[in-house]
């Protein structure tokens, strides 16, 4: 068996938990409510305060989807009850964030400013100047989103300008030498 679809996901006080048909699950909490269609062939049971995911047979693509079906449900419940979060800093000579509403404006060292519109259920937050904070329920969203802002200029591994994760560590190459 998957040692990850095996375990039970423990619902926390204030969460509901609905399986409707076709394995549509709601996760509704207090930071918001979930929707998810998951795979038809998993069997998703809900005994008391815990939720169960079985398999039909040994299949590998149900193996697989087995652990994927108990990862996204224990996502969503995560999600409603703390939320998900990403943290990216901003490096390089007048490189920039700015907020105003919802649209986010980076400067970037282009001809112009890249402005972005925060999606549906994602929020972010700039801290003084560098440092961008993506915040939502869906942890799909969120890291969609940071990668889509980190993309505009990825960290470069020579001067370390560009936008990382906070997390991240770039590994730093060393430029050319002249010759002699």
């Amino acid at each position: 068996m998957s040692r990850i679809g095996r375990m039970p996901i423990a619902i926390p006080a204030g969460v509901t938990v609905e399986i409707a048909e076709n394995n549509q699950v709601t996760v509704k909490g207090p930071k918001g409510t979930l929707t998810r269609v998951l795979p038809a062939e998993m069997e998703i049971k809900k005994e008391g305060e815990e939720i169960h995911v079985s398999r039909p047979n040994d299949l590998k693509r149900m193996k697989s989807l087995h652990g994927l079906t108990r990862t996204l449900i224990h996502n969503m419940v995560v999600g409603v009850t703390e939320g998900y979060q990403k943290v990216l800093e901003i490096n390089g000579v007048g490189y920039r964030a700015a907020k105003q509403g919802k649209t986010l404006t980076l400067s970037l060292g282009y001809s112009h400013p890249v402005e972005m519109i925060d999606p549906e259920g994602i929020e972010t937050a700039v801290e003084n100047q560098n440092k961008i904070t993506v915040k939502g329920i869906d942890k799909e969203k969120v890291g969609q989103f940071a990668a889509e802002i980190r993309a505009k200029r990825g960290p470069e591994p020579y001067k370390g300008k560009g936008i990382k994760y906070a997390d991240e560590v770039i590994r730093r190459k060393v430029g050319k030498t002249g010759k002699k």
